[in-house]
């Protein structure tokens, strides 16, 4: 925008008039200045502000886990209470409990079979906590293309504009054009910038709970697997 007002006005005045135009332009004005780009973006931003405290919360609520649970879940198969064992597990609302409660209504049966059924219901937690995720990664990548989209629009209706002028360039005609390209750019960015963060976030979140999970999938195999001590 700067570069245009100096080409077209000597110094003093395309200095006088940016920042006269900075004092008095505000955010809602840069936002209208925008496009309907900007809408776009603003609803993206709707959209990932949501998803990522749904999914926190989600994932914060499946992180809870009593360090004690397998202790009791082995007394209580050594001691024959498989009753309690799944009481228990119901009352645990996590994926690890939904695990093993899984695992305890397949004693009896080949433990291969056991395992291939926590194994199952592991992938169906994992898919429950990565809900929505995709979404949130495309945000991330697709709203600087967005940005970017508005700055070559706005840059085309510019030269469109210089163009179709007659005579003496004046900046008016420039300056809706100029503001869509770099306001469309700074709001994809703004959007596009948290989007990625809070996904790589939320993804390392859910890993560290896989990692959990597989973790006492194996110390409920080795639960049926030890001999019982007498």
């Amino acid at each position: 925008m700067a570069f245009f007002l100096q080409a077209a006005l000597p110094d003093s005045t395309a200095t006088t008039m940016i920042e006269e135009a900075t004092k008095t332009m505000k955010l809602g004005d840069l936002f209208l200045a925008g496009g309907w780009i900007m809408w776009v973006l603003l609803l993206l931003a709707g959209v990932t502000v949501f998803i990522f405290v749904e999914r926190f919360i989600a994932i914060n609520k499946a992180s809870k886990w009593d360090s004690n649970f397998m202790n009791r879940i082995r007394d209580y198969i050594y001691e024959g209470k498989i009753a309690s064992a799944v009481n228990l597990c119901k009352s645990t609302d996590t994926p690890v409990a939904r695990m093993v409660i899984k695992g305890i209504e397949r004693i009896g049966r080949p433990m291969s079979d056991v395992q291939t059924s926590i194994e199952n219901v592991a992938n169906l937690e994992v898919s429950k906590l990565e809900t929505n995720l995709p979404f949130l990664a495309t945000i991330a990548g697709g709203a600087p293309m967005l940005g970017f989209l508005g700055t070559v629009i706005g840059l085309v209706s510019a030269f469109m504009d210089m163009s179709q002028a007659s005579g003496t360039i004046d900046i008016s005609l420039l300056s809706g054009g100029m503001y869509t390209a770099m306001i469309t750019t700074v709001g994809g960015l703004i959007v596009g910038i948290p989007a990625y963060f809070g996904y790589n976030y939320l993804v390392q979140r859910i890993e560290k709970l896989v990692f959990q999970m597989e973790a006492n999938s194996i110390a409920f195999m080795d639960i049926l697997n030890q001999p019982v001590e007498k």
